[in-house]
């Protein structure tokens, strides 16, 4: 009875909120406006949520794997997304940098991302769980971490808004009811296809049934072979390469700041959280839901609370099903 209750409440919701806008502006006695049709807008807002949600996509399949094989909350995998931007950026904007084009930059910044994600692994995060630090301590250390990030970003990098050489302003192209920049729809293609190489190496690779092997049962994996250590260590390097690449993607679309892989981590965490806590596939999934609805949340609601709007529907979708979108229903005790 209750599921049937919620299934006919959720056409009578979206029905009311497609009606709210217009609804509110006649009340207030103002004019509907003349420009772009409500279903145009939405499908605008539903094109640009996608966009948004295959970057928060990329970020956060990093941070669900380093969760899968280690159980570590990672709070400071949001300065790996800064650290690539801020590379991609030296490289191809600053007085000291080479000038590169921004395509070289992206590519040296994944590298190097990547790398300083092994290196956190090798000297300090496999080191800390061989002495035995508990989760807890390990979640505190990412906190810390975070902030000695971040500060040393904003001290090299400053407090100023910047953006990258190329492909800063460009003319949309048309779809018809939507438009999109080449530079966006490059930039959601690659991200969709990066996407599916990270599920097609967790398939059809060695390493990525591994990974799978760690993330589902970390001591049956190790008495069975696995060297655990070497596959987190892949894991380390991955999650700091996508980290990277999500970084200079977020940079492209909007600027580059100091603190913009913060800004991004809590709806990292949200779709995670709401597509399975520890999937790899429930974290794409859940980071487009979070997009589409931050994005198409602007059609009711000030574009302020667009971020809130998708934790709203973190919430409501918990309420319904805890273990989140595709995550699998545990046995407490």
């Amino acid at each position: 009875m209750t599921v049937r209750v919620t299934r006919l409440l959720v056409p009578i919701v979206a029905l009311l909120l497609v009606a709210l806008a217009p609804a509110a502006a006649w009340a207030q006695g103002e004019e509907v406006p003349s420009g772009p049709s409500f279903l145009d807008r939405a499908l605008q807002s539903l094109l640009d949520g996608i966009q948004f949600g295959a970057i928060i996509a990329i970020t956060a399949v990093g941070l669900s794997l380093v969760f899968g094989t280690t159980h570590l909350i990672n709070f400071a995998h949001g300065e790996l997304v800064t650290i690539g931007a801020v590379i991609a950026f030296f490289l191809n904007v600053t007085a000291q940098g080479p000038g590169w084009h921004i395509i070289i930059s992206a590519v040296v910044a994944v590298v190097l991302g990547a790398a300083f994600g092994g290196v956190l692994e090798r000297v300090m995060w496999r080191p800390l769980r061989n002495r035995g630090t508990g989760l807890i301590n390990l979640f505190i250390i990412t906190i810390g971490l975070s902030l000695l990030l971040r500060h040393v970003v904003l001290v090299f990098f400053g407090s100023r808004p910047s953006s990258y050489r190329e492909y800063d302003i460009q003319q949309a192209i048309d779809l018809g009811p939507v438009g999109i920049t080449p530079r966006d729809l490059t930039i959601t293609v690659l991200s969709v296809l990066v996407l599916l190489g990270v599920a097609f190496m967790l398939q059809k690779t060695r390493i990525g049934t591994a990974i799978r092997a760690v993330s589902s049962n970390r001591d049956l994996a190790e008495a069975s072979g696995i060297d655990v250590n070497r596959v987190v260590l892949v894991v380390w390097i991955l999650g700091g390469g996508l980290a990277a690449l999500g970084g200079v993607f977020f940079g492209l679309v909007e600027i580059i700041t100091w603190d913009m892989g913060f800004r991004l981590l809590l709806l990292m965490f949200a779709g995670i959280i709401l597509g399975g806590l520890g999937s790899a596939y429930g974290a794409m999934v859940g980071s487009f839901v979070v997009g589409i609805v931050a994005q198409m949340s602007s059609l009711w609601f000030p574009i302020d609370l667009q971020h809130a709007w998708a934790l709203l529907a973190l919430i409501v979708v918990l309420l319904i099903r805890p273990q989140g979108i595709l995550g699998q229903r545990e046995r407490v005790g």
